[in-house]
Formats: structure tokens, sequence, C-alpha cells
């Protein structure tokens, strides 16, 4: 997968896995994980998919109707690459926080909801439920951050709660932050995720 690696102060500590939203690329959120954490070592990927030539991480069918079948074969395909990545650059394969938006948002969420040892925890910014029906792992021990519009068009209120009860039910830490605004990445959000992040990882 196109990507970029930033190594941090110390590989055994936090990889930032960045995912970003439809039209993104893997340049998109590195400023982001700047404030998150400086010292961190970075893994920024870019989507796999184009969408009218637009990268990213997995087909949709309509507007916030997944196309399943390509969100469970991009998700193991997600996962073998940070797998390899872990290998080819040294870092922590156990101690990978990913931060996503939109689309990258969901295709964090869909790591945890099948791979147990996938993420250690993430940041998810305007995600949606990935999938309905399913068995999660269990994710005792995993910290998860949703920032949530409340007037978000493309996401609505009811995803971020829908979302936030399965990852509790699987035994996640959830924090759910609210934002008065749409589905825009907002400044405001990104301080509540560092001031999240910090608390637990720093």
């Amino acid at each position: 997968m196109k990507h970029v690696f930033s190594k941090g102060k110390d590989l055994t500590k936090q990889t930032l896995l960045l995912l970003h939203g439809t039209g993104g690329n893997e340049v998109d959120l590195l400023n982001l994980a700047r404030i998150v954490d400086v010292e961190a070592n970075v893994l920024s990927v870019r989507g796999n998919v184009l969408e009218n030539g637009m990268p990213r991480f997995f087909k949709r069918l309509a507007e916030g109707v997944f196309d399943e079948k390509d969100l469970i074969f991009r998700t193991k395909e997600l996962n073998a690459f940070l797998n390899e990545a872990a290998e080819q650059y040294g870092f922590n394969r156990n101690n990978i926080i990913a931060i996503g938006y939109s689309n990258g948002a969901n295709i964090a969420a869909s790591l945890l909801f099948h791979y147990q040892s996938s993420l250690r925890g993430a940041i998810l910014h305007h995600p949606m439920v990935p999938r309905r029906g399913v068995e999660l792992p269990n994710l005792k021990g995993k910290s998860v951050f949703i920032a949530a519009g409340m007037n978000d068009p493309i996401c609505p209120s009811s995803e971020s709660i829908e979302l936030q009860s399965l990852l509790e039910k699987a035994n996640a830490e959830v924090a759910l932050h609210w934002e008065n605004k749409g589905h825009q990445l907002t400044s405001t959000e990104i301080e509540a995720a560092r001031v999240w992040y910090s608390s637990l990882y720093l």
C-alpha cells in the first residue's frame, strides 16, 4: 500500500496509523499526528480504492452504503500491511493507535470489528458502523475516541451512538465527543482527541 513512515523518538512507543477521508492521501493528516503526539512514529497510508479518481479504503454502493464484501477484503489487506510494515520499519506491532477521518475512520473501526490484535486504540473522526450483525472480538484493554457532529449530513448521530454501544459491548473503553458542527474535521475535536490521547498514552 502506498504510504509514508516517519520514525519517532522510540520505535517501541506508539505508532500513529493515519487513515484519510475520501479523496485524501497519505500526507493529509500528518499535521494532525504532530498535534496529537509529536514524538510518536507515524505510518500514513493511502487507500487502494479509487472512486471517480478519489482514493478510498473500500468501495461503497452509494452514500452511506458500504460494499461489505470489499470492506472485509480491504480490512484484511490493511491488517496484513500493518504486519509487513512493522517488520520492515521495526516498530512495535502491538502499539498502533489509528487516527482516521470519515472513510479512514470507518476502515479503522472495521479493523477493530474484525481483528482483535490489529490496534491498541483508535481516534475515529466522524465514523459510521462498519458492519452490523457480526460478533466483535473481545476488545478489553482497547480505548477508542469517537468525534461526531450533531449536524453531520453524512454520518447521523445515531451511527456514532450505535458504534459506541457495539464497541462497549465488546469491552472497549469508548469516549464519545460531540461537536455542534457537520462532517468537517474541527480544531476543537482535534484538541479533545489530543487531551484524550495524552491522558492514556503519554
